[in-house]
């Protein structure tokens, strides 16, 4: 072999050696980024020990943005409890039915009737179209109203349907509808109905639809990756070290509140199909969304703070932009403009008597 033919074959095998290192390297530069070895271990453990003693880990955790969206599509919808059956463990509760935006009709009666009577005549859906109704008895030993209870006695009942969610205003065939179970009711208990004017409450139902469609802010912010994308896993993580924990729905993740019961704080989701793969390591994902249901969030939380922090330590860690749904960088100045406007939105709704997170709101913009 001559010497020509030597140092060719032995150029040939260095070209060769580095086609294959460049593809390993782009390969590897390009594949999903997969969450840490230490963290992932921990979590197996805490998976571990939550099987094991029944009780689970806790992890220690433009400016138009804010203008009224579809109300038909509510933010948290998959992941967050209904609104009108949320707890309220701590502080003044004005839930249950309220003359603020609920049509109710009073049932008045001769004696006294049993809870267990109540609760045997309840309609079988407790709702009048796309309204939820609520019934309310007068505890005879309390003095209060509340849902009957078994084995407690009520000198009077109240009958109540919702003048307005996100599904629209109350309209006149779902009044009749509730007009129709309520008169059910109070015949099965020997009572007598009081039914407000329909036109009057169905104007009523209206005007509070519009001021709730003109004040239901739900924001969103999309964070996309840079360079290489990222791993189901490799989200979790990262929105895990900041308090998220997983949703009820594949590629859900909320931050929950302080207190159990209330709908989260902030919302994260990313591809369904990437969480629900054979192999979710494979899975490349290329951007997530962080919401928030501006009404169903008290201020108290400071929401908006918290997803904009937690919007670019992910960005940060994660190696990814933070834009808005059209792809628009989102930069300080306009995140400044954001938290200004949704402060007047907080003092709107509070003027209104519905502050972002009271039980009223959360049943209103539901």
């Amino acid at each position: 072999m001559s010497n020509l033919t030597l140092a060719l074959s032995i150029l040939g095998g260095l070209v060769l050696a580095a086609v294959v290192g460049y593809e390993t390297f782009m390969s590897r530069r390009n594949a999903p980024r997969q969450p840490d070895a230490v963290d992932t271990a921990l979590a197996d453990v805490e998976r571990s020990m939550s099987s094991g003693d029944g009780v689970e880990p806790m992890l220690h955790v433009d400016p138009k943005q804010i203008s009224a969206q579809d109300r038909h599509e509510p933010l948290f919808d998959p992941d967050l409890p209904a609104p009108s059956g949320v707890p309220v463990a701590t502080g003044e509760r004005r839930g249950g039915l309220d003359p603020l935006i609920d049509v109710i009709a009073p049932v008045s009666l001769d004696g006294l009737a049993s809870g267990d009577a109540a609760i045997a005549a309840m309609p079988p859906t407790r709702r009048a179209g796309s309204k939820p109704v609520a019934i309310e008895g007068l505890n005879e030993h309390t003095g209060q109203w509340e849902p009957p209870v078994a084995g407690q006695r009520y000198s009077a009942f109240q009958v109540g349907v919702q003048l307005a969610n996100r599904t629209g205003a109350l309209n006149e065939i779902e009044y009749s509808e509730f007009v129709v179970k309520a008169q059910a009711f109070a015949d099965a208990v020997n009572g007598s109905p009081e039914f407000p004017e329909m036109l009057d409450e169905v104007a009523r139902a209206r005007e509070l639809d519009q001021f709730a469609s003109a004040h239901d802010a739900q924001l969103g912010f999309v964070l996309r990756a840079l360079h290489a994308a990222w791993s189901p896993g490799y989200v979790q993580q990262n929105a895990a070290r900041l308090g998220f924990v997983t949703g009820i729905i594949p590629g859900r993740m909320v931050l929950p509140t302080g207190e159990a019961g209330l709908p989260p704080i902030l919302g994260l989701a990313f591809d369904t199909q990437a969480a629900l793969a054979d192999d979710p390591a494979q899975s490349a994902i290329r951007e997530l969304s962080l919401s928030l249901d501006v009404p169903q969030v008290d201020r108290t939380e400071e929401p908006f703070r918290r997803m904009r922090e937690a919007a670019a330590t992910l960005a940060r860690e994660m190696d990814g932009v933070v834009t808005d749904s059209d792809g628009q960088l989102l930069r300080d100045e306009t995140m400044d403009v954001i938290g200004n406007d949704l402060e007047q939105l907080y003092d709107t709704l509070d003027a209104r008597d519905l502050a972002a997170g009271s039980p009223l709101a959360r049943r209103l913009f539901s």
